[in-house]
């Protein structure tokens, strides 16, 4: 025998000869399922460190943009876009029904919540935003159930306004003895809001002219103007000639009444 013929013979035997074990690789398990295999248990064991480390990486990465993301919420009815969380904060915009707005988070005392509708943000009430939630047949209040929607907890800074806003801030804790009832939302619950809308009121031209050409002195309640809204028993009502309707300005916003059940039918814009 040739010595390259026995050095090959002797290679093969030594492998023959290897233990089992050697031959095999090692599965490793993480904390979150994914099995890791090496050759030894200990290289399978840093490598499943390793992954489990990426992984958890990941899923705060995930969680933190979906908390930068905010909530996506449906206004169950028109909605006033406010400067600031008040009844008498100016109106900047209105969010349509069933309009959509990201919120960015909601005060913990007051049910308002600061909102963007289509670039511009501001502030409007929570108790008309809408979410539907996964375990929920129906959608759901936003301000109601922030705490499960992990809503975030914002702040208003009313130093940086100038002297009227932040008499208006006083004055809508005043207002705190004069309330708007609750719209369609808290009567009747999101489900249904739809149905009570479309009892609102069409008013005549010369209705809406003689409410611009007419103002009168506003009352400010604590809640916000939609349609629906209870105006409460204390508050005097303007009649309108030739009409059906009562009149008055709250909050900074005329509305036609209803004056046996005292409701508002109509926002004139």
């Amino acid at each position: 025998m040739t010595k390259q013929s026995l050095l090959m013979t002797t290679a093969a035997a030594l492998v023959a000869a290897m233990p089992a074990f050697a031959q095999t690789s090692v599965t490793v398990e993480t904390s979150n399922g994914t099995q890791v295999k090496a050759s030894t248990e200990a290289e399978a064991t840093a490598e499943a460190e390793a992954t489990a480390e990426t992984e958890a990486t990941g899923e705060t990465t995930a969680n933190a943009e979906t908390a930068m993301s905010g909530t996506t919420a449906i206004a169950a009815t028109e909605l006033n876009l406010r400067a600031g969380p008040g009844p008498d904060m100016e109106i900047i915009d209105v969010i349509p029904a069933n309009g959509e707005v990201m919120v960015e988070g909601c005060l913990d005392a007051a049910n308002w919540c600061r909102v963007t509708l289509d670039g511009t943000t501001g502030w409007a009430y929570g108790d008309y935003l809408t979410v539907q939630m996964a375990e929920a047949p129906e959608p759901v209040v936003l301000y109601e159930n922030r705490s499960e929607l992990e809503v975030e907890t914002v702040t208003y800074d009313n130093t940086g306004n100038n002297a009227a806003a932040t008499a208006a801030g006083a004055a809508t804790a005043a207002a705190g003895a004069a309330v708007l009832a609750a719209g369609p939302v808290g009567i009747l619950g999101a489900a249904v809001v739809g149905a009570a809308l479309g009892d609102s009121a069409t008013p005549d031209e010369q209705t809406i002219t003689y409410v611009r050409e007419n103002p009168i002195d506003p009352v400010l309640l604590e809640g916000e103007v939609v349609v629906g809204a209870g105006i409460p028993q204390e508050v005097e009502l303007s009649p309108i000639p030739d009409a059906e309707y009562s009149y008055l300005y709250v909050n900074g916003t005329p509305v036609l009444v209803e004056p046996e059940e005292r409701r508002v039918v109509y926002i004139v814009r």
